[in-house]
């Protein structure tokens, strides 16, 4: 028996399809090409069974979540709410909207902080294990910004900051940055940078000469906020987690 049998277990292709990645005849067509992995071995026998509780499984590379239990959020948060499932102010926090939905669900935190000024995508999940990897500067997890910044940019500003700016903490190097607009003595940009530390983007942007004026982040890894109504919550796609995992190796 290899490390991905259990005798007593469930059908690959029922578990696959159990957990929507496909219908189990679209699974069984998955399973014999030989995209699918469990616990590392690739399987491509209709036969095998696996415990659903305890295996890992992937399809073409991306993990399959197969726990009911684990939900995964997108909340698009509006100036002025607190990162904090609860303020013993009475201020507007990110807790507030998981009443009538999803407050019953155990353990459910957001992942990482959005400060009360900054509007955007903000992630919530009870699965501790991606959480965790998320915030870890090790797995460096893009985020992306859009910033509206006082001033107009000069040419070669993006150059600098990707090779790298020296903050009074250390150098902050941004893995992306593009001009996107610029008028009335204003500038909109766009920056994707890894580094998770406290008002990175605003201190970076402020040390330019480029104090921001708004800002808002658009994305975490490959999920993005696209058109989401600000203050609205919703569940991630089975794809998003995927990416999700696969950002942090899980």
């Amino acid at each position: 028996m290899t490390s991905s049998e259990h005798p007593d277990g469930i059908r690959l292709q029922k578990v696959l399809s159990q957990a929507g990645v496909a219908s189990r005849r679209a699974a069984e067509d998955l399973i014999v090409a030989g995209r699918v992995e469990v616990n590392g071995e690739v399987v491509t026998e209709l036969g095998r069974r696996v415990d659903p509780d305890g295996a890992i499984i992937h399809v073409d590379g991306t993990r399959v979540n197969l726990r009911d239990d684990l939900i995964y959020l997108a909340l698009n948060k509006p100036k002025g709410v607190h990162s904090t499932m609860s303020d013993d102010r009475g201020r507007p926090c990110v807790g507030d909207y998981l009443k009538g939905r999803y407050e019953e669900t155990p353990g459910v935190v957001h992942v990482g902080r959005l400060d009360e000024n900054t509007e955007g995508l903000l992630l919530l999940t009870n699965d501790g294990d991606l959480g965790h990897r998320l915030m870890h500067p090790s797995y460096r997890v893009l985020k992306t910004y859009l910033a509206e910044v006082d001033g107009l940019i000069p040419r070669g500003l993006g150059k600098e900051l990707r090779n790298g700016w020296e903050l009074p903490d250390g150098i902050i190097k941004v893995d992306q940055f593009r001009v996107k607009d610029m008028h009335s003595g204003k500038s909109l940009v766009e920056l994707v940078i890894h580094e998770g530390k406290k008002h990175i983007v605003r201190r970076l942007l402020k040390d330019t000469g480029h104090p921001v004026l708004k800002l808002v982040r658009t994305a975490v890894g490959d999920v993005q906020l696209g058109n989401q109504r600000v203050g609205s919550i919703r569940r991630l796609t089975k794809t998003e987690v995927g990416t999700l995992y696969r950002n942090v190796e899980l």
